[in-house]
């Protein structure tokens, strides 16, 4: 790759190194240079940029990224679409991160320009979260860099990265109790239990309190072994702390026919844990800690037995370096505190896709198609309004608002079916802006974008939708996503959160087109391989194009 200081005047097709800005126009980094391009920065007095021109043996930056993405992902994983040399890997179900670092720091340390950052291995993970992130950092990567790197990734029997999801297990417990154990000592017990295994999508199926005697322990375990079907987890949480391999609860565990596979772990709180096997299932002797719903070292044990990994006695003698956690006073996050956290920013950004709304824009009159109401015109064997919204319901957005105006009680009927919301604009004749402050009015408080879609775009895909939502980073200063094809900007465009107000205060037929120079800084194009995003339906014959692919 070529880069370093080149005249404007002979710029024309390389990537621009920095960005730059005149009168009416702001280069970003990365961007190629195009004759109008040119002309712009000729005109502005700027005589030379700082540029990159790729050679026949590089690989530019958001195909190296994609192939390595590509590589580097086992089952249970999302690829983004590469963004200016970055691809990020999403969780697709909550899980555990199975993570090979030997072979993550092979890459890493075989070329500075690719790099590979991932969460700790065997992190607990939530749908949507960011598992991984591959960056390029220059411009591009040539292709013996590119090969090396791949074949680091494929040294392994299996993926260099997965997510193990969690799958649902029955879990039965066993209390005991000596002389004067109150029993409400037991229903906390219980309670935390039974929320600590829904966390996980598993199940409490039954408990059971017994003296604190290896007898009666071992008659209970017994007749759960016996039972159909039997529990795949037995947790005991004993009357006191298991001291020695010869104490009540491990000498329960083999007179059942069980055998103990450790005793003591390297994680405090949680280190007076004991893992057994008895018949097909596992066995937990807790800590005292697991009473309460802080994180300890049975929540680790726990989580990776829930996603169908082994937990041995080498994994547990692992689990030291990292294993102070004493300090965290962390407790395990039902789902709603964990949508809490994200909105009160206590997660930290970047940990997993932001929240997008949409809001399609569906209240104009449609004048020159002349048929009223254009949006009922039939495309492709249904309505044209139903293109769009469809396209926002699979691409998985939540909510998807639909704003009508003209001919509402007849576009109404069209969408009834599908899971949407709708407002109506009694203003839609004033122009666009009132209808986009309506849809804008309905968007809930924890969206941090939302995706503006226009009612007669009929190709537009929910593969469009999900590219622009891959690109939205409000914590690099992505906040306004926008499609492009062969260099023309289109629709719709992926709006945060810190924009709303402007686009609110927005009056007549301006819309949010207006605020993008602006915004300059915010902006980030993103490339899509079909001109779907450029095609809207204005008059019949538009419409006829749409139906026959044109």
């Amino acid at each position: 790759m070529k880069f370093g200081g080149e005249a404007s005047r002979d710029a024309e097709g390389a990537l621009l190194a920095h960005a730059v800005r005149g009168p009416g126009f702001s280069f970003k980094k990365g961007r190629r240079l195009s004759a109008d391009d040119v002309a712009h920065l000729l005109a502005a007095g700027i005589e030379e940029v700082v540029v990159a021109r790729l050679d026949a043996d590089d690989v530019g930056e958001d195909a190296a990224a994609a192939t390595v993405a590509g590589a580097l992902a086992g089952t249970g994983l999302r690829v983004a679409a590469a963004i200016t040399g970055r691809s990020n890997l999403y969780a697709e179900a909550p899980g555990i991160a199975v993570i090979d670092a030997a072979r993550i720091a092979a890459v890493n340390a075989g070329n500075e320009a690719v790099t590979i950052a991932t969460l700790p291995p065997h992190a607990r993970v939530d749908a949507g979260q960011m598992v991984a992130t591959v960056k390029i950092i220059p411009f591009a990567v040539t292709r013996p860099v590119l090969a090396a790197s791949i074949a680091c990734l494929a040294a392994g029997t299996t993926a260099a990265i997965a997510v193990a999801p969690f799958r649902p297990c029955r879990a039965m417990l066993i209390l005991t109790e000596t002389p004067g154990m109150e029993a409400k000592l037991h229903a906390r017990t219980r309670a935390v239990m039974a929320a600590r295994l829904a966390d996980l999508g598993s199940s409490l199926t039954r408990d059971v309190v017994v003296p604190h005697r290896a007898g009666d322990l071992a008659a209970a375990l017994a007749a759960e072994v016996a039972r159909q079907p039997a529990a795949d987890l037995v947790l005991i949480v004993g009357a006191s702390a298991i001291v020695d391999r010869r104490d009540v609860i491990p000498a329960a565990i083999i007179a059942a026919g069980g055998r103990v596979e450790r005793f003591g772990m390297p994680v405090e709180p949680g280190n007076l844990l004991l893992l057994a096997r008895l018949g097909a299932a596992s066995v937990i002797g807790l800590p005292g800690c697991a009473r309460s719903p802080k994180l300890n070292g049975f929540d680790w044990v726990l989580e990776r037995l829930c996603a169908g990994l082994p937990v041995d006695a080498p994994a547990i003698a692992a689990m030291g370096v990292g294993g102070l956690i004493i300090e965290s006073g962390e407790r395990r996050p039902r789902d709603d505190d964990r949508r809490r956290a994200h909105r009160e920013g206590t997660i930290g950004p970047g940990e997993r896709v932001p929240a997008v709304a949409a809001v399609v824009l569906a209240a104009g009159r449609g004048q020159r198609f002349g048929a009223a109401p254009k949006l009922a015109a039939i495309c492709d064997g249904e309505p044209l309004l139903r293109h769009p919204v469809r396209a926002a319901l699979a691409a998985g957005v939540q909510p998807v608002i639909v704003v009508l105006g003209h001919e509402a009680a007849r576009l109404r009927p069209l969408i009834d079916d599908l899971p949407v919301h709708v407002v109506e604009n009694p203003d839609f004749a004033s122009g666009i802006a009132s209808s986009l402050a309506c849809g804008l009015a309905a968007v809930p408080p924890e969206a941090d974008g939302v995706l503006v879609l226009l009612g007669d775009m009929p190709k537009v895909t929910a593969s469009h939708l999900r590219r622009l939502i891959d690109a939205f980073d409000p914590a690099a200063g992505r906040t306004i996503c926008l499609p492009t094809c062969d260099g023309r900007r289109g629709n719709p465009v992926l709006w945060g959160r810190a924009a709303f107000n402007d686009l609110r205060a927005l009056s007549g037929d301006r819309g949010g087109r207006s605020l993008l120079d602006r915004f300059a800084e915010k902006v980030c194009e993103v490339a899509m391989a079909d001109d779907g995003v450029l095609f809207d339906v204005d008059e019949p014959q538009a419409l006829a194009d749409a139906a026959h692919g044109g």
